[in-house]
């Protein structure tokens, strides 16, 4: 679980949290793209189209799995696999 103070409120990390895994586990990570075929975009759909859990938590409200589709310009789960199916490399 990541820390809320690492977290956008509107979905995926903050600058803030990118910055302090980047420090901590070496990576480099980047902003969401909403658009376009790059392969990051590719690969997140492709990924979290199979991820499992609800969409909506008990309340009605977005889980972060919502939120993080609709970052990226997803609004489900079925849209993101048919983009990766669609735009995966041979």
């Amino acid at each position: 679980m990541v820390a809320k103070k690492y977290q956008n409120p509107t979905g995926g990390l903050n600058e803030k949290g990118r910055k302090h895994f980047e420090r901590k586990d070496g990576g480099d990570l980047k902003p969401p793209q909403k658009s376009g075929t790059d392969g990051r975009r590719v690969s997140f759909a492709a990924r979290f189209s199979g991820m499992d859990g609800p969409l909506k938590d008990e309340k009605g409200r977005p889980t972060r799995l919502k939120l993080a589709l609709q970052k990226w310009g997803f609004s489900n789960k079925a849209e993101a696999r048919a983009f990766a199916n669609k735009n995966k490399k041979a």
